[in-house]
C-alpha cells in the first residue's frame, strides 16, 4: 500500500505511543505461527472460505453467506475470529462426530471479534463453519465502500474494497490477521451493467431476475485476508498478455486513453520482477484498477490492485512529466508487492516494513532500470531527507516496533516504515553487493513462498548469500530509533591521508537519553576516484589512504542513511568544487549542510554561500532541495521583516537559470528542463516576483478560453499561481473547473489551487466545502491542510467550531491527526500548546501521542526560527 509521504504521515494518527520510550528491541526469532502476536487464538485456523456477497448498492448495505473450512489444531471449546460493524444472523458448525450444531454468536465491538462457545471441546480435525451476516457499504475507504462519481455529466456509483490492515472483517467474518493464510472463493450479485473484478478470473456468470447477475470467481492461493478484493461498477478494460499473464488496466468510462502508458509499464514491470525474483508471477491475471476517489494511494490486492485514479492513469496530452514518473513508481511499488507482501507476507504488523520498505526499494530499482533519465535515486534523496528530519526527533520510532492494536497497525503505515525501510535496504544492498543481495532475496522468496516471515528470516538468507554479518548490522538499523551523525576529520602524514570517523546519534531537539551506536557501512574515497568500504562498528575508527591527493569524500554515491559532517578544511575542499561534483555527492553535501545550518551546527551564511555556487544547476532534484529549504526559511519568517530578504535572495538566485530556460518550451529540450521551467516559475511566483505572477495570471486567462495554450509542464504553475493570487472571479472559475473536471488528476489540481488562495474570504469558502456531503472523505485532510498552510488561525477556529461535522466527514484513520495537522507547519510554540491542550481534552491516548509528535515539530521550528532569522539579517541585509 502506498501513499504520498506527507499524506501518509498525516494519516498515521495513532503514532505508536510505546515507541517513544521503548528501549532497543532484541533480535527476533524466525517465523513461527504459534509464536506470532495477535488477538486470535492459534488453535483453530481457516483453510478455505466460500463467500457470497449480495450488495444493495443503492442502499449502501450488503448481505452475505459464508462457509469456512476450518481445522482445529488442539482441543478447544471456543472458536474466535474477527468481525466488525456487522450483524450475524445465523451460524452453525458441522463435521464428523458433531453433526450440525447451531451456534450463538457473541460479538465484541471493542475487540472486533466474533466468538462461539461450544458445550463440549472440539477434537482436532476439520469442520465447516457456516455464517449468514449483514453489513454496511462504507462512505470511507474501509472494507467494502462506495464511490460516487460523474461520467459524461451523469451521476454514477461503484463499489470497491480496501482491507489493510484490519478491515476485511467489515465485509467477511474472517481470521483477519496476516499469519492466518487461507484460500478464498468469492461470489457476488451485482447489477447487470456492472463489471466485477477480484483476485482470480471470473469462473461463471449467471443472469438473475430484476436485471441482476451473479459472478463467481475462481479460487485464490493461500493468502492473508487483507488481500481480499472486490471491485464492481460500470468499468472498461484495456488488456495485453505478458509472460502468459493477462494484464488489464481497468477504468471508469471514457478513460482508456490514459491507460496506454500504465499498461505498457505493467508489462515491463511484470517481466522485470519475474526475472529479478526468479519466481514467475503465480496468478493467471493481474488487473490494475483505477477508481475516482474513495481512498488515497493504492492497495496491492493480489491479482487486482486498486488505485486512486491519479496514481495509475497518465494522459500524455494533459499530464505533466512528474505525473508520468509518479504513476510509474506507484505501479512498480504495487507490482513488487505481488511478491513482497503477497507471495511472502510479514508475520505480524511489527514487520510491516518487510512489505512496504521492500516494495518502495524495489520500485526505485525498477524505475532506475527502465527510466534512468528520471534519476529516481537522486529524486529519492528528497524523500529520504523528509524522513530523516522526522527520525532525528525524540518522537520517532524504530522501523520495527511493537504493535498491539488495530489502531497501532494502521499508524504503522508511515514514513519510517516506507522511506527509512527503503533507505536502509539501499544502503544494505550497496554494502553486500547487488548480486549477493539478489541471491539472498531469491533464496528467501523460494523458501517462504505462500507463507509468512520475520526480519530474521530475511537476514538469514542474506547472510548466507553474502558471507557478511547481516543480522548484527541490520538489527541496529531496524530495532533502534534514529540514525547516526558521522564526523570526518583528516590529516596528511608522510604523504598518507589518515581519516578519523566517529559517530553519535543525530538529533534536532534534545540530546538522546540513551547512547546509541550503529554498525555503519561507510564508503570512503576521493571525488571522481575510487572508494572503499569500512564498517564503523564502534564510536570511532581510523582509515588510511595511500595518498593525500584529491578531495576526501565519504558516502560519494549517497546511499547511506546518516549525515556526514566534515572538519572545516575538508568541507571547504568539497564546497569549492561543488558545481563539478557528481550529482549524488553534490546533493548530499547540500542536504547535510542545510541540516547543520538549521540545527545550529554551522552558520547559515555557510549554507547560503554554498547555494550561490549552484546557480547553473542542471538537476531538478537539486533545485527542488534548494527551493524547498528556502521555502522553509520563508515559512519561518512569515510576518517578519526577514521574509523580504529571503524572497529577494530566492528571486535573484533563480532568475538567471529561469531566464536561460525561457517562458516557452524549446524544440528538442529535455523533459528535465521542461519540468525545471515550471518549478522555477512556481517558486518565483510564490516569492512575489511580479513578472511571474502577471505571466501566470495571463496564461490562466488564455487557458480558460483554450486549454491547449498551456503545455502540461506549465499547468501546475498556471493554476497554482491563479489560485494563490485569486480574486473572486478567478476563484469561481477554478471552482467550476474542479466541479466539472473529467478525471481526478484535474479535479485535484484545481482543488489544490483553491486551497492556496491568500484572500481570507476565499479561504473561508474553501473551508465551507468540508461541510458538504459531496466532498469525499479522502479529500478532507488535503483541503484542511492546504488552507491551514496559508491561514492557520482561521482554519483552527473553523475546525474547532465544526469539529463533529468534520470528524463525521473524514476517514476514521485520520481523525486523530486532524487538529494536529492544522498547526504542523507553525513555528509558534503557542500553537503547539493550544493544540496539545485541545487534544488532551477531546481525544483519546492515540490522539494525544500524535499531538505531542506534531507539537515537538512545532517547537523545533520555533527554535530554528529564533536561531536562523538573526543570521538571515547578517547574511542578506
Amino acid at each position: 500500500m502506498r501513499e504520498m509521504p506527507v499524506a501518509r504521515a498525516t494519516r498515521a494518527a495513532a503514532a505508536l505511543a510505546f515507541a517513544l520510550t521503548a528501549a532497543t528491541a532484541q533480535a527476533e526469532a524466525p517465523f513461527s505461527f504459534a509464536a506470532t502476536p495477535g488477538k486470535l487464538p492459534k488453535d483453530v485456523i481457516p483453510l478455505q472460505y466460500a463467500a457470497h456477497i449480495m450488495p444493495d448498492v443503492a442502499g449502501n448495505s450488503f448481505r452475505g453467506t459464508q462457509t469456512v473450512e476450518i481445522e482445529v489444531l488442539s482441543p478447544t471449546s471456543t472458536i474466535m475470529l474477527n468481525a466488525d460493524n456487522m450483524q450475524i444472523d445465523a451460524a452453525s458448525l458441522s463435521g464428523r462426530g458433531i453433526g450440525k450444531l447451531a451456534l450463538e454468536p457473541v460479538l465484541d465491538k471493542e475487540q472486533q471479534t466474533l466468538r462461539f462457545q461450544l458445550a463440549q471441546p472440539l477434537a482436532p480435525g476439520k469442520y465447516e463453519l457456516a455464517l449468514q451476516f449483514r453489513g454496511q457499504i462504507n462512505r470511507e475507504g474501509r472494507g467494502l465502500f462506495y464511490v460516487n462519481y460523474k461520467a459524461g455529466g451523469v451521476d454514477k456509483k461503484l463499489i470497491a474494497t480496501t482491507m489493510a490492515p484490519s478491515d476485511a472483517r467489515r465485509m467477511l467474518p474472517t481470521w483477519d490477521e496476516p499469519a492466518f493464510r487461507a484460500r478464498f472463493k468469492l461470489t457476488v450479485d451485482v447489477p447487470g451493467n456492472f463489471k466485477a473484478y477480484s483476485t482470480t478470473p471470473i469462473e461463471k456468470r449467471e443472469e438473475l431476475a430484476g436485471g441482476m447477475q451473479r459472478i463467481s470467481f475462481g479460487n485464490t492461493p493461500k493468502m492473508p485476508s487483507y488481500l481480499v478484493v472486490l471491485v464492481a461498477g460500470e468499468l472498461e478494460r484495456l488488456a495485453a498478455k505478458q509472460d502468459g499473464v493477462d494484464i488489464g488496466i481497468v477504468t471508469t468510462e471514457g478513460k482508456l486513453g490514459s491507460a496506454v502508458f500504465p499498461l505498457a509499464a505493467s508489462r515491463d514491470l511484470l517481466r522485470y520482477f519475474n526475472n529479478y525474483f526468479g519466481i514467475p508471477y503465480p496468478l493467471p491475471k493481474l488487473d490494475q484498477i483505477a477508481i475516482p476517489g474513495g481512498f488515497n494511494g493504492a492497495m496491492e490486492n493480489w491479482g487486482a490492485v486498486v488505485y486512486n485514479e491519479p496514481t495509475l492513469l497518465y494522459d500524455p496530452k494533459k499530464s505533466p512529466e512528474k505525473v508520468k514518473k509518479f504513476t510509474f513508481n506507484i505501479n512498480a511499488h504495487e507490482v513488487a508487492h505481488q511478491w513482497f507482501g503477497n507471495l511472502v507476507t510479514m508475520a505480524w504488523w511489527d514487520n510491516l516494513w518487510l512489505n512496504e520498505g521492500f516494495a518502495s526499494w524495489m520500485a526505485a530499482k525498477a524505475t532506475h532500470h527502465f527510466h534512468p533519465e528520471w534519476r529516481p535515486y537522486l529524486e529519492g534523496m528528497a524523500e529520504r531527507e523528509y524522513v530523516m528530519n522526522l527520525d532525528a526527533r525524540k518522537t520517532t520510532h524504530p522501523i520495527q516496533t511493537r504493535i498491539d492494536t488495530e489502531e497501532q497497525a494502521a499508524a504503522a503505515f508511515d514514513a519510517i516504515t516506507y522511506m527509512k525501510g527503503q533507505a536502509f535496504l539501499r544502503m544494505l544492498e550497496a554494502y553486500l553487493g547487488e548480486e549477493p543481495f539478489r541471491k539472498g532475496i531469491r533464496a528467501y522468496m523460494k523458501k517462504h513462498q505462500y507463507s509468512n516471515t520475520t526480519s530474521n528470516d530475511l537476514w538469514t538468507a542474506l547472510e548466507k548469500a553474502s558471507g557478511k554479518p547481516v543480522e548484527k548490522l541490520a538489527s541496529d538499523w531496524t530495532t533502534q530509533p534514529g540514525f547516526p551523525l558521522v564526523k570526518v576529520e583528516q590529516v596528511c602524514e608522510d604523504g598518507k591521508r589518515k581519516v578519523t570517523l566517529s559517530q553519535e546519534q543525530y538529533r534536532l531537539d534534545e540530546p538522546p537519553s540513551v547512547k546509541r551506536l550503529w554498525n555503519v557501512p561507510l564508503q570512503v574515497g576521493t571525488v571522481n576516484g575510487k572508494a572503499w568500504y569500512t564498517l564503523l562498528s564502534g564510536a570511532s575508527t581510523t582509515v588510511t589512504q595511500a595518498s593525500c591527493d584529491g578531495a576526501l569524500v565519504v558516502d560519494p554515491h549517497s546511499v547511506g542513511y546518516f549525515r556526514v559532517q566534515y572538519d572545516p578544511a575538508s568541507f571547504r575542499a568539497l564546497a569549492e568544487q561543488a558545481p563539478h561534483l557528481p550529482d549524488s555527492t553534490r546533493l548530499k553535501l547540500l542536504a547535510d549542510t542545510w541540516s547543520f545550518a538549521s540545527n545550529g551546527r554551522m552558520d547559515l551564511r555557510g549554507y547560503l554561500d554554498l547555494v550561490r555556487t549552484y546557480g547553473n544547476e542542471p538537476r531538478v532534484a537539486v533545485w527542488d532541495a534548494i527551493l524547498g529549504n528556502l521555502r522553509t526559511l520563508d515559512s519561518l519568517a512569515r510576518g517578519e521583516p526577514e521574509q523580504a530578504l529571503i524572497r529577494r535572495f530566492l528571486i535573484d538566485f533563480a532568475h538567471p537559470k529561469f531566464d536561460q530556460l525561457g517562458w516557452d518550451e524549446k524544440p528538442g529540450e529535455t523533459a528535465e528542463d521542461s519540468q525545471l521551467r515550471g518549478m522555477l516559475a512556481t517558486a518565483l511566483a510564490r516569492a512575489g516576483d511580479a513578472r511571474a505572477i502577471d505571466e501566470g495570471r495571463a496564461r490562466f486567462a488564455r487557458y480558460l478560453s483554450d486549454p491547449s495554450t498551456v503545455p502540461p509542464s506549465m499547468i501546475d504553475f498556471v493554476t497554482g499561481t491563479a489560485g494563490r493570487y485569486a480574486d473572486a472571479a478567478t476563484y469561481d472559475a477554478l471552482a467550476a473547473r474542479a466541479a466539472n473536471a473529467p478525471n481526478s488528476e484535474e479535479r485535484n489540481r484545481f482543488g489544490r489551487a483553491l486551497t492556496s488562495a491568500q484572500d481570507p474570504a476565499l479561504a473561508a469558502r474553501t473551508l465551507q466545502m468540508l461541510l458538504s456531503p459531496t466532498t469525499p472523505p479522502d479529500l478532507t485532510p488535503y483541503i484542511l491542510g492546504g488552507v491551514a498552510s496559508e491561514h492557520l488561525d482561521q482554519t483552527w477556529n473553523f475546525a474547532v467550531a465544526n469539529r463533529e461535522a468534520l470528524l463525521a466527514n473524514m476517514e476514521a484513520l485520520g481523525r486523530n491527526a486532524m487538529f494536529a495537522s492544522i498547526v504542523g507547519a507553525s513555528a509558534n510554540p503557542v500553537h503547539a500548546d493550544m493544540m496539545e491542550n485541545y487534544m488532551r481534552k477531546n481525544f483519546g491516548p492515540d490522539g494525544v501521542v500524535e499531538a505531542e509528535r506534531v507539537g515537538n515539530g512545532v517547537r523545533i521550528r520555533a527554535a530554528q526560527k529564533a536561531r536562523l532569522l538573526p543570521q538571515v539579517r547578517a547574511a542578506l541585509q
